[in-house]
C-alpha cells in the first residue's frame, strides 16, 4: 500500500472511517509517501501537453493536497500560483514544500475567486465530489478564470469488465456506498462516479468549451486507445468562444 515511512494500515483504516477533510488533516504528514499521491508521471504528461499551449499568466491548483500540481504550473505559468483545499493539515504541507506559493483554506464549490486565473488544473480529487456536485465545482472554476482561460485535468479510461481491475474499482465503490449508509461522518471516495461524456456535459452547462488530448506517454489500453486524456475546459464567453454566430 505504501512506503515504510507512508501510513500504515492502522491509520489508512481511521482516515476512512473519517469524514474527507478529518481524514486528510490526519494523514497529510506522511500523504506524499502513501499510494494515494499523483504519480509524477502524471504531472509530466500534464506538464508537457500544457507547454504547447502557453505560457500561461497566474495558475490555480483547486483541491491542491500536498501540492503536487505546483510542478505542473511552475512549469507552465509566469507567475506565482495559488492552491486551495479544505484540509489545513494538508495546506501545512503544501506550505512547506512549496513557499514561494499562495495557499488559501476555501470550500472549492464556493472558489473565493473570480476572474482571477489564466488556467486552473486538478489532480486525484475528483472522486471525492459526487456527481451533483460537479455543476457548482465546475460553476466555481468558471468564475475562478479570466476570459480564455483553461481548466485542466488527467482523466483515466475506466477499463473493460474483462480486466480484474473493472472488478477491484466496482468493489472499492461499493463497500464505500455501504461504509457510508451505515458510518457517519461520510467518508465520500469514489472512482466510477465521474465518466468524461458526462464531465464533459456539465463542464458544457458551466460556460466550457471542451476539448481533450491523450496523453500518450501513459500508454494505451489493449484496444489502442489512450490510458489517459487530459479535459481542456476553456472558459467560453463569449458567442465565437461557444462556436456560435456572432449577434
Amino acid at each position: 500500500m505504501s512506503s515504510s515511512r507512508g501510513p500504515s494500515l492502522r491509520e489508512l483504516t481511521v482516515q476512512a472511517l473519517s469524514s474527507v477533510e478529518g481524514g486528510y488533516d490526519r494523514l497529510a504528514p506522511k500523504f506524499d509517501r502513501s499510494p494515494f499521491r499523483t504519480p509524477d508521471g502524471v504531472l509530466e504528461a500534464t506538464a508537457d501537453a500544457l507547454r504547447p499551449l502557453g505560457p500561461f499568466g497566474r495558475g490555480l491548483d483547486v483541491c491542491c493536497g500536498t501540492g503536487a500540481g505546483m510542478r505542473v504550473l511552475s512549469s507552465v505559468c509566469q507567475e506565482p500560483a495559488v492552491g486551495t483545499d479544505f484540509s489545513a493539515g494538508m495546506l501545512a504541507q503544501a506550505r512547506g514544500a512549496h513557499p514561494q506559493a499562495r495557499w488559501v483554506r476555501a470550500d472549492v464549490q464556493a472558489l473565493p475567486f473570480a476572474a482571477a486565473f489564466d488556467l486552473a488544473v486538478s489532480f486525484g480529487a475528483f472522486g471525492h465530489f459526487l456527481p451533483s456536485e460537479r455543476p457548482s465545482l465546475f460553476t466555481g472554476v468558471h468564475r475562478a478564470l479570466r476570459p480564455g482561460g483553461v481548466f485542466a485535468f488527467p482523466v483515466f479510461a475506466l477499463p473493460p469488465p474483462t480486466s480484474r481491475w473493472y472488478w477491484a474499482l466496482l468493489g472499492f465503490d461499493l463497500a464505500m456506498r455501504a461504509r457510508n449508509a451505515v458510518w457517519r461522518p461520510p467518508f465520500v471516495m469514489y472512482y466510477r462516479t465521474w465518466p468524461l461524456p458526462a464531465v464533459r456535459d456539465d463542464l458544457t452547462a458551466s460556460g466550457f468549451t471542451v476539448t481533450t488530448v491523450p496523453l500518450t506517454a501513459l500508454g494505451q489500453r489493449r484496444d489502442g486507445s489512450p490510458r489517459y486524456r487530459l479535459v481542456l475546459a476553456r472558459r467560453a464567453d463569449s458567442p465565437a468562444d461557444r462556436g456560435e454566430p456572432a449577434p
